[in-house]
């Protein structure tokens, strides 16, 4: 009868010993959805498609890619902070989440989210042909002050990111965001083909997206919003402010959680995306496509999508969209 007792207390230790591993399984059990506020084939799209194929490869679960498009970016990411903070919904938060709420589109922000880690980033620069009697950016800035408005620039629509960019520049100059005139373009390339015809004096745009012009010597970059110098074009002067720092302005993509996420998940998030971000698979895609390769950790990563808001407020204003 004992021996009964004795052999029932031990498995039933076993059972309590096992049951709370079935009740708690790990991280993650299931599929992951990636949300991508924005079309299929374009560079957000590519870089969410490569780190969802490295989170598969790092969590040994399917990672599902949902591009959820509209309202210039609203839908999208409006639906990764809509979902449940239980780590099975994922987005990719880009450069947009700064200016929408500006723009009178959504009461949004990066304090919507549970920021996990900042995974690109491509700095504005600015760019004259070369030709132009300007040489430098302090002769643009020069030209602007002299006559403010005569100058024209392109490179992306009105209030894109490349405009408010070159906005920020003149403002951080003590010149009016306006001072050099924006023609809208439906994006880079017809801004600079808009430069090449002597249509506009200077584009706003990425160093990638005016490379072939660049090696071919037809475009001159005077400046670039990085901190850090450019891989491929490490000679383009660097912008430092007044109180000597240097800035990041540009295009940027990070990957957040809905706010809310337990701290366990996010520390193994957050530590996955550095990893992937390390990685050679990673890098090489950056390198091939022309990406910016910047990170920050999920508190840093906090902290720079409020540093950006603060400053799209600004730009906005002083170019007169803000509402």
């Amino acid at each position: 009868m004992k021996r009964r007792q004795s052999l029932a207390a031990l498995g039933a230790a076993a059972t309590a010993m096992v049951l709370p591993g079935l009740a708690h399984a790990a991280y993650p059990e299931r599929p992951i959805t990636m949300i991508v506020p924005w079309g299929a084939g374009g560079g957000t799209d590519a870089v969410a498609r490569i780190i969802a194929a490295e989170l598969e490869k790092e969590l040994k679960q399917p990672i599902n890619v949902v591009n959820r498009t509209g309202g210039s970016g609203v839908v999208g990411h409006q639906a990764i902070a809509s979902a449940a903070p239980d780590g099975y919904t994922l987005g990719i938060v880009t450069v947009e989440i700064g200016m929408m709420r500006h723009a009178g589109l959504t009461q949004l922000s990066g304090t919507d989210y549970t920021p996990l880690a900042l995974m690109n980033f491509d700095a504005n620069a600015i760019f004259v042909r070369e030709d132009s009697p300007i040489k430098s950016a302090k002769e643009l800035l020069d030209a602007a002050k002299a006559s403010p408005g005569k100058l024209k620039a392109s490179g992306t629509g009105q209030g894109g990111i490349w405009h408010l960019g070159l906005a920020q520049w003149l403002v951080d100059n003590k010149l009016p965001g306006n001072a050099i005139a924006w023609v809208p373009s439906q994006g880079a390339a017809p801004g600079l083909q808009d430069l090449m015809a002597g249509g506009v004096d200077v584009v706003s745009c990425s160093l990638p997206e005016a490379r072939s012009l660049i090696d071919a010597g037809k475009v001159r970059p005077l400046l670039l919003l990085g901190s850090k110098p450019d891989g491929i074009f490490p000679k383009v002067p660097l912008y430092t402010d007044a109180s000597g720092k240097m800035w990041n302005a540009g295009a940027w993509r990070g990957i957040a959680a809905p706010k809310g996420l337990p701290k366990e998940q996010t520390d193994q998030l957050a530590a996955t995306l550095k990893k992937i971000f390390d990685g050679k698979g990673y890098q090489d895609f950056l390198a091939s496509r022309g990406f910016g390769a910047l990170y920050a950790d999920r508190a840093d990563f906090g902290k720079f999508m409020a540093e950006k808001d603060a400053g799209f407020a600004v730009a906005m204003k002083a170019v007169g969209i803000a509402k």
